[in-house]
């Protein structure tokens, strides 16, 4: 069997999109499941979309997803490079190897040159709108002799190259995931192949590059669905043997619309910034279409590799569902270890100005006991700040009425007085204490139960629930905890 050579071919257009990591994540599990190779391309013959930086931020975003691949272009030293034997794999670099191929096309007869303006076409178009008809160019140039067409362009005509499309014709493919497909040429535009500036459109250099770089398995998006009769054409009239289609369900919203940034996050960068996790986004995204045999939804990169396969790609858009990601990247935070969290969690506490780099630095132990506790109910990284806002202020904010109202009550009063006396026998809080403190106040008292626990939760933490107490009053000490009883009876009691 031939290797199995898929690749990930998207446009330097901005930031990478959720859709398009999901594309390569599946090309990449279908490559290494089948022990084939990944290409990454950059289709970039639109050059009036080119976004400065796109090239860069998209290797990074699929470096920090953990999706490697086998050749095409990287960064080195902070240089873009390109590396493999197909190259070059910049499609802007490769006009010379279009511009042959579609002489070729000109002289057997299978494309011409059209010398239609904007003008004409889009008045054609909206005649045949108005006729119920479905638009597309109308042929006004398939008529022309290659020597007038040669003459025009000589004398300065701008021009374009389309394919010409057999009359009345069921092309037919199969898809891996659609099935068997068959659209009748007259359905279907004489596609332009070469534009005015002198670029291939991605039509043309799809087909050329796909085949030059033995590409055996196109895996994009259903939106090409269209398009791929023509490119099945164009294989057939170059002789060329033409690769096994998948076009992947779009991944839609929870109103099944298509993602858009109008209606939220929707490029890689966006949930990183939020702080999800590669392993969270990467296992969740999978799930957006696709599902194992199993059933199992945490899965690991090497999981996924292992349970990959296209007839388990569904037909229908998969929908994006945030609190699911949620969910799985939640399960993620919990099983990195606290080293790893604590890392992530620093940028975020920098930020909010709660700590600097030097007390980053010097409390590491204590940030990675602050992050462990709070770790539990979180969904992504930046949610830490607000978590842990109440451990960096002395000044308590209670604003729960029924947090408040228990702060209020009738043994608020004795059992911090009797926690200002056991602290005033002792030097710091130390683990041992912290573990003990609250038996001593029941035992100083005879308040136990929620009774205690809920009015001192308030008066240190501000709220009712929250994380484990006694590592609350270790990771305060002594002088916060003297601090907050102070404020507290000042302002509340």
């Amino acid at each position: 069997m031939k290797e199995a050579r898929v690749r990930f071919a998207p446009s330097p257009t901005g930031y990478l999109h959720i859709g398009g990591l999901r594309t390569a994540l599946y090309n990449y599990l279908f490559a290494q499941h089948n022990g084939g190779k990944f290409v990454l391309r950059i289709e970039d013959t639109d050059q009036t979309r080119f976004v400065e930086g796109a090239i860069e931020n998209l290797i990074e975003s699929l470096h920090w997803a953990g999706i490697d691949y086998d050749e095409g272009v990287f960064i080195e030293d902070g240089k873009i490079v390109q590396k493999g034997e197909f190259g070059p794999y910049i499609q802007s670099e490769r006009l010379d190897i279009y511009k042959k191929y579609v002489d070729q096309l000109i002289e057997s007869g299978d494309a011409y040159y059209c010398f239609c303006s904007k003008e004409r076409l889009d008045a054609v178009r909206e005649e045949q709108k108005i006729k119920g008809l479905i638009p597309k160019y109308d042929g006004l140039c398939r008529g022309l002799s290659l020597e007038e067409a040669r003459e025009r362009i000589a004398n300065g005509e701008e021009y374009v190259v389309r394919l010409k499309l057999p009359a009345n014709r069921d092309i037919k493919f199969h898809d891996l995931v659609r099935g068997d497909i068959s659209i009748n040429t007259d359905d279907t535009d004489d596609q332009v192949l070469l534009k005015s500036d002198g670029y291939p459109t991605y039509h043309m250099a799809v087909v050329v590059d796909d085949h030059l770089m033995n590409i055996t398995h196109v895996v994009r998006g259903e939106e090409w669905l269209p398009s791929t009769p023509k490119h099945v054409y164009l294989y057939e009239v170059f002789g060329w043997e033409k690769p096994v289609y998948v076009h992947l369900p779009t991944v839609l919203n929870k109103e099944r619309k298509k993602l858009s940034k109008r209606h939220g996050d929707v490029s890689v960068d966006d949930f990183r910034s939020k702080g999800y996790l590669p392993e969270g986004l990467i296992n969740y995204l999978a799930l957006v279409g696709w599902s194992p045999e199993d059933n199992e939804e945490i899965l690991s990169m090497e999981d996924m590799i292992h349970k990959f396969t296209f007839d388990r790609v569904s037909k229908t858009g998969g929908i994006f569902d945030k609190d699911k990601l949620d969910w799985v990247n939640g399960h993620y935070i919990r099983s990195q270890s606290i080293e790893t969290i604590t890392e992530l969690a620093i940028p975020y506490l920098i930020e909010s100005k709660l700590i600097d780099k030097d007390f980053a630095e010097k409390n590491r132990e204590w940030l990675e006991i602050l992050v462990d506790i709070v770790r539990e109910g979180m969904h992504h990284m930046s949610e830490i700040t607000d978590k842990v806002r109440f451990m960096f202020d002395n000044h308590v904010k209670v604003e729960d009425e029924e947090a408040l109202q228990t702060l209020k009550g009738e043994y608020t009063k004795t059992i911090l007085d009797a926690m200002k006396q056991e602290l005033d026998n002792v030097e710091e809080i130390d683990e041992e204490l912290s573990n003990k403190l609250m038996k001593n106040i029941q035992k100083a008292t005879g308040i136990k139960g929620k009774n205690l626990f809920m009015p001192t939760r308030v008066a240190l933490a501000g709220s009712l629930h929250g994380p484990e107490f006694a590592k609350i009053i270790y990771l305060l000490g002594k002088q916060n905890i003297l601090e907050r009883i102070e404020y507290v009876e000042r302002e509340y009691l």
